[in-house]
């Protein structure tokens, strides 16, 4: 769940809320009542990769290497 305070509380509080930040909290910060920006705590850790995930989701087309048409090489080439 996401507290919300108004700019000046943040501005004054900065140090602690950065603290409450990283122990997990998010904290929406709001100017003249309305939300403008979101403190949260970054993600460090990722997800460990598992080999093989990905099999039956991604198709790649029997033409993946075949040469461009010569009307788009030419687009990348200007």
């Amino acid at each position: 769940m996401s507290k919300s305070i108004n700019i000046h509380e943040a501005k004054t509080n900065f140090s602690k809320l950065i603290n409450r930040v990283i122990n997990g909290e998010e904290i929406t910060i709001s100017k003249s009542g309305n939300a403008v920006a979101k403190l949260i705590p970054i993600q460090t850790k990722s997800e460990k990769r598992i080999p093989g995930s990905a099999i039956n989701k991604i198709k790649i087309a029997d033409n993946f290497d075949s040469p461009l048409p010569e009307d788009l090489l030419t687009e990348f080439e200007e």
